[in-house]
């Protein structure tokens, strides 16, 4: 079973997300803030990583270039979800390591295919 660690500061998201990838049987890990999910990741072996863009303390573009130097999280997924998609935001996210990005509102349909395709060698 892939385990997954989600960061968001906003309480609903996460709770969508628990849910969405809790019927899929993965084992999900919650986060409010990069801060927090950077001190957890280095606890615990997460083999994907959804990080929403804007966040206190650390925003997941920082919070992905803090886990791509370590060797832990060097080639682990991580995506980067936000309403936020400018070409300008897309283009620091693909430069500090992101996987990918995605849109919010986030449908389960079009994000558990691409998320079991990345998962697809566990």
């Amino acid at each position: 079973m892939a385990k997954v660690l989600v960061v968001d500061d906003q309480r609903v998201m996460r709770s969508m997300f628990q849910k969405m990838l809790v019927a899929e049987s993965y084992e999900v890990d919650l986060c409010e803030d990069g801060e927090e999910a950077y001190q957890t990741a280095m606890k615990n072996h997460y083999d994907l990583i959804l990080t929403d863009l804007i966040m206190p303390k650390m925003d997941g573009i920082e919070l992905t270039l803090a886990l791509r130097e370590t060797k832990q999280y060097k080639f682990t997924p991580i995506l980067i979800v936000s309403n936020n998609d400018s070409a300008k935001n897309k283009a620091k996210g693909k430069d500090a390591g992101a996987t990918g990005w995605v849109v919010k509102p986030v449908k389960a349909d079009q994000m558990i295919p691409h998320m079991h395709y990345l998962l697809r060698d566990l």
